[in-house]
């Protein structure tokens, strides 16, 4: 490794993220199995999972600069972090989140307060499919009425709580709204924690944490360092008025508007048309579309 890896002095933003990169290699080695790699196994072995050395041996690297990456100390380059995930046998989501930290790559500048008028008018245009803009913190800044027919209104929630984690783990109705609650709760929660973790020292991201983990679920989920990467889907709602509605979940990034994510749910089948329809028309919103400025 050469010396010029090591920066020192550096803002305690870099340095944070690099305790969070720290902190989640040790999570995913302290899960590996020796016997199922090979390695013999003593009485004497206390470690849970791997040896940090065995860790470096398999990545190509030092045993004293993979304990100081684990210990937060050093930057290191992609290549390094590619062998690292190997060798920690990470799946897709977690060497995704691992090269999230690569340092020295252009960050993404935060979003404006405001919604182009191109995502607005696309919003509206999908109706009755629900669908919504969120920000970087997964904050619901615009949504059409098949949205609030299919959830709830935002609009009637405090600013605070118009977030896409908080619906699915405080908002009550959602364990009964969403088929495979558990399931569909973990995946989100994943996808959400990679992208908190980039983000150490954002006040909303805390904030946002601090009010779902007061759910036990969410918690222990979030405790577990689990990471997850979006995926098209189909969903499975059963709604008090439509029935059962199965909705392709779509996620598509703002070009125009950098860190905005447009969600749209489309019907899988003929009957969730027609049933979206039914709810949308039935739905008590004040206005076709809302936004949370307004």
């Amino acid at each position: 490794m050469s010396g010029a890896e090591r920066t020192f002095g550096e803002g305690s933003t870099a340095q944070a993220l690099r305790r969070e990169l720290g902190a989640f290699l040790r999570s995913r080695r302290e899960r590996l199995s020796p016997t199922e790699l090979g390695l013999l196994v003593t009485p004497r072995r206390r470690t849970p999972g791997l040896r940090r050395g065995e860790v470096a041996e398999r990545a190509g690297i030092s045993a004293s600069w993979y304990a100081w990456l684990e210990q937060g100390r050093v930057r290191t380059s992609e290549q390094v972090l590619r062998s690292v995930a190997r060798a920690l046998h990470l799946n897709a989501a977690d060497t995704a989140h691992v090269l999230s930290f690569v340092e020295g790559r252009t960050q993404q500048q935060q979003p404006p307060g405001w919604v182009s008028p191109n995502l607005l008018t696309l919003v509206e245009s999908v109706a009755p499919n629900p669908a919504v803009v969120i920000d970087p913190h997964w904050d619901l800044l615009a949504w059409n009425t098949g949205y609030a027919a299919l959830l709830t209104d935002p609009a009637r929630l405090p600013p605070r709580q118009r977030n896409l984690p908080w619906l699915v783990f405080r908002w009550a109705p959602a364990r009964d709204l969403i088929v495979n609650w558990e399931c569909e709760a973990r995946y989100l929660l994943g996808q959400f924690r990679a992208n908190a973790a980039r983000h150490p020292h954002d006040r909303r991201y805390a904030e946002i944490i601090a009010d779902i983990t007061q759910d036990p679920h969410a918690a222990h989920w979030y405790s577990q360092r689990e990471t997850a990467i979006y995926q098209p889907a189909v969903r499975h709602f059963r709604h008090s008025t439509a029935g059962d509605l199965h909705l392709r979940y779509i996620k598509l990034a703002a070009l125009d508007q950098p860190d905005h994510h447009f969600l749209c749910y489309l019907p899988n089948d003929p009957d969730t048309q027609a049933a979206l329809h039914h709810l949308t028309a039935h739905a008590q919103t004040a206005n076709p579309l809302h936004t949370k400025h307004h």
